[in-house]
This record gives structure tokens, sequence and C-alpha cells, in this order.
């Protein structure tokens, strides 16, 4: 769901022609076009969870003719013209997505302007939004940092879950600002993006840990009780599997 809902409807002037880019769960009703890949019937699955089916307005300006069902990610260029919307908004979609690097590319080319926003890296980096032991959201792909009008995709590495010092608690979380927990993105014109690219374990580990670090490192005392647990819960496994090839 937007969190500036109200700042993006006053961007959009009264004859602007609107896309929505992934608003399946939550359509913003101010929008002329919406495309994502679940079908107008279906709409508004937010409701299901107790949160509101639709935001942007009370009534919806798109309809089934004007709903557009496919992959976004499919490297067919969408069925819109180059410029053909005044405004796009993509709202917590760019983090799900196998492939968000194509899908910037087609909103700066089918639109004039428009709105992203998405989890922080920051936010994301945290434990125990849906598990004490998971770093944001399960089904999140990246790691997404906005220097200035620019999109830096690092892809979310399952690491980030298995060791101690490449996450933070939600205690952190907790104390975010908004600003610090959501990227929120207006661009005009066009904007840049790209793909973190890391090659080795050496360099992930690096990465991950070096963010962490940056923030407050763990007292001693906890970072040498988490890691030795860890060893010994190895050590554990390793016994048990070879008592079980001995029994």
């Amino acid at each position: 769901m937007l969190e500036d809902d109200e700042r993006v409807l006053a961007r959009i002037a009264p004859t602007d022609l609107v896309l929505d880019v992934g608003g399946w769960a939550c359509p913003f009703n101010r929008s002329d076009w919406v495309i994502d890949d679940q079908p107008y019937e279906t709409r508004g699955y937010y409701r299901e969870m107790g949160l509101p089916g639709s935001q942007g307005g009370t009534a919806e300006n798109f309809g089934r003719n004007t709903w557009v069902t496919r992959d976004v990610c499919a490297r067919d260029p969408w069925p819109f013209a180059d410029r053909q919307f005044d405004f796009s908004i993509c709202s917590h979609t760019l983090e799900d997505l196998r492939d968000p690097i194509f899908v910037c590319s087609e909103l700066i080319r089918v639109s004039r302007a428009g709105y992203i926003e998405i989890p922080s890296r920051l936010w994301e980096t945290c434990r125990s939004a849906e598990h004490p032991r998971m770093a944001g959201l399960s089904h999140h792909r990246w790691l997404v940092e906005r220097q200035g009008n620019h999109l830096q995709f690092t892809q979310k590495y399952h690491i980030i879950r298995a060791e101690f010092d490449l996450s933070l608690p939600m205690s952190y979380a907790r104390n975010l600002t908004l600003d610090e927990s959501v990227i929120r993105f207006y661009w005009s014109g066009s904007f840049t993006f790209a793909e973190t690219m890391l090659h080795s374990p050496e360099e992930i580990h690096s990465y991950l840990a070096g963010f962490v670090a940056a923030r407050g490192k763990y007292s001693v005392l906890r970072h040498c009780w988490r890691q030795g647990g860890r060893y010994f819960r190895r050590a554990f496994a390793y016994l048990q599997r070879a008592a079980n090839r001995g029994s």
C-alpha cells in the first residue's frame, strides 16, 4: 500500500493519463490503466488480509478493458506507446519481481513521470517481520537503495538469514522513521538504475556484513554467544549424522 497516497493524488492533474504497474493487491483508483499478472476479477487481494482493497480515490477510473493481464517482466515491450502516460505508479512491486531492471526501463519508456515506493534496504535487513530468523519478507527478492535519482538493486542472497552478523534485529526496525523504512521516489523525465554484481561468497558476505556493522555492531559478548551457539549446532548435527551412520 502507498504511504504517500494523498501526495501522489495531489501531483496528478485531472486530465493526466495514469498507469498503475503491479497494482492488483491494492489498485490505485485514479489510474486509467493497470498492468499486472493477476486478472481484473481478483483485484483487491489486500481485503482478505483485513487491509483496504484499493486506494487513490473512491471510484475506479480503470475498468476491465483497461486492465492488462500479463507478466510485466516478459522481455516484450508493454502494450503501450512511448510516453503514453503522464504519470505512472509502481508501489511495493519492484522488490517482488525477477527483473526489476526491465520494469524500470519500461516505466521510463511509457511514462513522462511517476512514483515508486519500495521497502528500503535497511528495513529489509531487519529480522522478525515474518519470523525471528528471517530478514524482511520471505517473498522479496531484492535489497534496494536510492542515491538521488538512482535506484540500486542487489539480490537478497539467502545467506542474509544464515548468519547473525548479516542482519539486524526487529528492535532496530521499530526505531526507524518512515523515510528510513520506505523509499518514496518521485521521478520526472527519467531516472537511472542498476544491479549490483557480486561474484564470490566472500564478496557477498563482506557486502552484507559491512552494511550491518556500519549501523552499530552487536556487543562482543552477544556476538560470541550467537556464534558459539552456531558452532555448537553444527557440531551437534555432525555427531547426530555420525551416530545415524553407525546405527
